[in-house]
C-alpha cells in the first residue's frame, strides 16, 4: 500500500504520495491522557470505476493499542464514516494490541455498516490480534485481508450473491 503511505500528525501532513486520494490529517487522534498509544489515520482512496456518490472506500490506519482507555478515537472514526452504502477497510498492520472493548467497537461498527447497506473489512492483522480474533471467533464474521491493497483490490459488491444468467 506504498502508494498511500504518509506520515500523519497534528503538525500537518509530510507525504502522502500521489495517489488521487486524500489524506485528513486532521483525523490522527490519541485519546486523552494517553498521547500515541492509539492512532486513527483516515485516508480516502481514489473512487473505484463505476461507484457512485456514498459508495466511497475509507481506509481508517490504526497505529498503536486498542484498548478500554483508547478506543474512543477509533470510536469517532467509524461513527464518522458510517453511511449508506460506505465501506470501511481497518488498516491493522500497525496495532500492537486490541482487548474485547476494541473488539467491540469493531464489531458494533460492522453491524451499523451493514444495517445501512455497508461494509467494514479488516486488513493487516498481526499476530497479537489475529490471534484474539481467532480465539474469539471474530474472524469468522469479518472479512480479512492480507493487506490494505487486497482489501481495495476487491469490489465493494462481492458481498452481493452472485447470479446466474437465464437458462443456466
Amino acid at each position: 500500500m506504498g502508494a498511500m503511505n504518509g506520515t500523519y500528525g497534528s503538525g500537518g501532513t509530510t507525504g502522502a504520495s500521489g495517489t488521487g486520494g486524500t489524506s485528513r490529517p486532521d483525523r490522527v487522534r490519541a485519546a486523552p491522557g494517553r498521547t500515541e498509544r492509539l492512532a486513527v489515520r483516515t485516508l480516502t482512496p481514489p473512487p473505484a470505476e463505476g461507484t457512485g456518490p456514498g459508495d466511497e472506500t475509507v481506509v481508517l490506519a490504526v497505529t498503536g493499542e486498542l484498548d478500554h482507555d483508547t478506543a474512543a478515537p477509533l470510536k469517532e472514526a467509524l461513527t464518522t464514516h458510517t453511511g449508506p452504502g460506505r465501506r470501511i477497510v481497518v488498516d491493522c498492520a500497525g496495532l500492537r494490541f486490541c482487548d474485547s472493548t476494541g473488539l467491540n467497537v469493531l464489531l458494533r461498527a460492522r453491524l451499523r455498516m451493514l444495517a445501512d447497506g455497508g461494509r467494514l473489512d479488516l486488513s493487516g492483522l498481526g499476530p497479537p490480534v489475529d490471534r484474539m480474533f481467532e480465539i474469539t471467533g471474530a474472524l469468522s464474521v469479518f472479512r480479512v485481508y492480507a493487506d490494505t491493497a487486497a482489501a481495495l483490490a476487491d469490489a465493494p459488491a462481492a458481498d452481493v450473491p452472485a447470479t446466474t444468467p437465464e437458462g443456466s
